[in-house]
């Protein structure tokens, strides 16, 4: 069986890999789908903290654009994955895989609380954990709290997995020419002000040396492809 080139990762999900065809809310079965994938990987012998978005249940876009103060739309994101996270949990323990939901914002009644050193401690028990919550604050995106999450725990890597194979020069759905990038570096990824993954999160990565990887969620294989170190999606390092 091959190694892993990672022992500990952080794998940051859109909500959005949670919904249906109808493209908003949970549904169970694509839980389970994304559990599939996640329980692949911890059998591997890599510890996975998993971060997740919320676009499936809110997207504060909306509500800023109709006046919503800033702040408040984000606290409503927080909660959706919040929402989000345990429902993976429910879809991970069913399949056999021991988790545990931490939250930046304190839900006693579902989560534990957010503490650095108790969720490294979870990692090395074997468990999956999933931070909901963001960061906490407002004003910060989900790959930032990605990102943050990854220095914290001593993660080898943050691998963002989307519905596209990794980071193209234009929008490949809009532009099917659209040329797709094997390798970037953070600041080459700053400067051509890619969408795929937040401005604040490479720079984050770039500061303390963090690779991060870019790669279709549902393309078969790709998530174990990316821990076993083959060239899948887009890389961003150095």
């Amino acid at each position: 069986m091959a190694t892993p080139i990672y022992k500990r990762i952080v794998l940051k999900l859109g909500g959005e890999s949670l919904s249906g065809q109808q493209g908003f809310g949970i549904d169970p079965q694509r839980a389970e789908e994304v559990a599939a994938k996640v329980g692949h990987v911890q059998g591997l012998g890599v510890q996975v903290a998993i971060v997740i978005g919320a676009g499936n249940l809110w997207r504060g876009r909306e509500g800023i654009e109709r006046g919503m103060e800033r702040a408040t739309a984000d606290y409503m994101g927080m909660v959706g994955t919040v929402m989000n996270s345990l429902a993976l949990m429910d879809a991970l323990e069913r399949s056999g895989v021991i988790t545990r939901v931490m939250s930046a914002v304190e839900m006693r009644a579902v989560a534990e609380p957010y503490i650095r050193r108790r969720a490294m401690r979870h990692l090395e028990k074997g468990r999956v954990v999933i931070l909901g919550g963001g960061t906490g604050n407002p004003y910060f995106s989900t790959d930032t709290a990605a990102a943050l999450r990854a220095m914290e725990i001593g993660a080898d890597v943050v691998i963002k997995a989307t519905k596209v194979d990794g980071v193209y020069e234009s929008d490949p759905e809009k532009d099917p020419a659209a040329r797709r990038f094997d390798r970037l570096t953070h600041i080459d990824a700053l400067n051509r002000r890619l969408q795929v993954i937040d401005s604040t999160a490479i720079s984050l990565c770039m500061d303390n040396n963090l690779p991060i990887v870019v790669l279709s969620l549902w393309r078969e294989g790709a998530l174990v492809d990316a821990v076993l170190g083959k060239a899948v999606g887009t890389t961003i390092a150095g």
